[in-house]
């Protein structure tokens, strides 16, 4: 598969090496490149900063592409009804045509880095309207080394968005540090 990530920070060059090891061709966008990452990508990865991402997703052309928003908003966000929303939803109102998919937001770059703990793999939720969008971001989640969880449709953004607002806490004022993360466990 073909990934555009927009961002070579941390999270983008964690999930970028993850990929390439599994033989996914990967091209980075920068301030300078964005246009050239989306136009190789059938997946477009936003690994920028949350109002980064939705100056950018106005400016390109993502239509039919699949969009992994990795962002988060840190603050409420007001959708165009004038209700409270996701930092997701915003970045779709303005992603014409983009089949947007939440992931990767809820752990450090720490974890995209090395995912696996004791006992197994970290749990990775995400969610979004578009099936196939949805499917494919699995398979991406399974390749960066997490155990994918579908949460549903892209109104449940705000609970990953809220989870990893708990993440951050833990790990910075909670005394965690960021070698944490969260796992789903059954009976």
């Amino acid at each position: 598969m073909k990934i555009g990530i927009l961002g070579a920070g941390h999270v983008g060059k964690a999930l970028g090496d993850a990929w390439a090891r599994h033989q996914h061709e990967v091209k980075y966008g920068d301030r300078g490149t964005v246009r050239e990452a989306v136009e190789f990508g059938d997946v477009i990865v936003l690994a920028v900063p949350y109002q980064a991402a939705l100056d950018i997703v106005a400016a390109v052309n993502l239509d039919g592409k699949i969009v992994v928003d990795c962002t988060n908003a840190r603050s409420p966000v007001i959708g165009s009804d004038g209700k409270v929303s996701s930092g997701a939803e915003a970045i779709l109102e303005r992603a014409r045509g983009a089949r947007l998919v939440k992931a990767f937001n809820t752990t450090g770059a720490n974890n995209m880095e090395r995912p696996d703990y004791p006992g197994g793999r970290l749990a990775m939720l995400f969610c979004g309207d578009d099936s196939q969008a949805k499917k494919a971001v699995e398979g991406l989640i399974l390749h960066a080394g997490f155990e994918p969880y579908d949460l549903g449709p892209l109104s449940n953004a705000r609970l990953l968005e809220a989870q990893a607002e708990l993440w951050i806490w833990l790990a910075f004022r909670g005394g965690l540090g960021r070698d944490f993360g969260f796992r789903l466990v059954r009976r």
